[in-house]
């Protein structure tokens, strides 16, 4: 799940049964016979309500999920997401605190707590959770943690330091879309021009374009004095994109 200023942010929710748990039920309550079972049930609920932003809803049952199983990192996990969507930062890093403790080895439950860290801009609180992540063992894409710690770091602001996240990030993953264009970004706001055009190219030539690289394209074209080539950005940003933002800051800047 992809969240503001470019967090990724994983919220992992398999398939749900047939017969989930609702609010209401007619007859006896059946017993539970099973308690993971029962744990998985509600966890599930209670991510889908989080995702639908029903918010009391899913802190209801992921608590439930909960009771059923105390160390669940998962539950604990989104319901400080939880808990952050009803501005409630103490019990998020109560819950946090929590998951990582029940879950020390679980990237994706760092990596939620550190962009969480970030947010609230406790910036080296939010370093360690992200080198932590990083570094596991069963972590199968820390690019995502690095280009995150990345982001953060520019929000601090750390421009060296984000940098060397990005290139790291790019180290495990040439490819990868989001460094790419962070670090175009990045260039472009510390007025390294040339740089900022080659990794955009760099991107454009692995990855799909989208609206906001094709506007920086304009950017950056408009500084190195290429009308061309700015033009070109712009003719394909509005045939592509018409309807972004970024196709409208365009139009009412021509």
């Amino acid at each position: 799940m992809r969240t503001k200023a470019g967090w990724i942010v994983a919220l992992t929710v398999s398939a749900f049964l047939a017969g989930c748990i609702t609010s209401t039920t007619t007859g006896p309550k059946k017993p539970e016979t099973n308690v993971g079972e029962a744990a998985e049930r509600y966890y599930q609920l209670g991510a889908r309500y989080y995702r639908n932003g029903n918010y009391e809803l899913a802190q209801e049952r992921l608590e439930r999920a909960l009771e059923y199983d105390p160390k669940m990192a998962r539950a604990r996990s989104t319901l400080a997401l939880t808990f952050e969507a009803l501005n409630n930062p103490r019990r998020a890093v109560e819950e946090y605190e929590l998951a990582v403790r029940y879950a020390p080895k679980d990237f994706e439950v760092r990596n939620t707590y550190a962009v969480f860290l970030c947010r609230q801009r406790d910036f080296d609180a939010a370093r360690k959770q992200f080198d932590v992540a990083v570094d596991l063992p069963d972590n199968d894409a820390p690019e995502v943690m690095l280009t995150n710690a990345g982001v953060c770091m520019v929000q601090k602001p750390d421009y060296p330091v984000a940098e060397g996240f990005f290139k790291q990030a790019l180290e495990f993953r040439p490819d990868h879309g989001e460094a790419l264009i962070q670090l175009t970004a990045l260039k472009y706001r510390t007025e390294e021009y040339t740089a900022s055009r080659v990794y955009l190219q760099r991107f454009l030539s692995r990855n799909k374009p989208n609206a906001t690289a094709l506007y920086l394209g304009v950017q950056i074209e408009e500084k190195m004095n290429d009308p061309d080539a700015r033009m070109q950005y712009i003719g394909q940003l509005l045939r592509d994109f018409p309807d972004s933002a970024e196709a409208g800051y365009v139009r009412d800047n021509l």
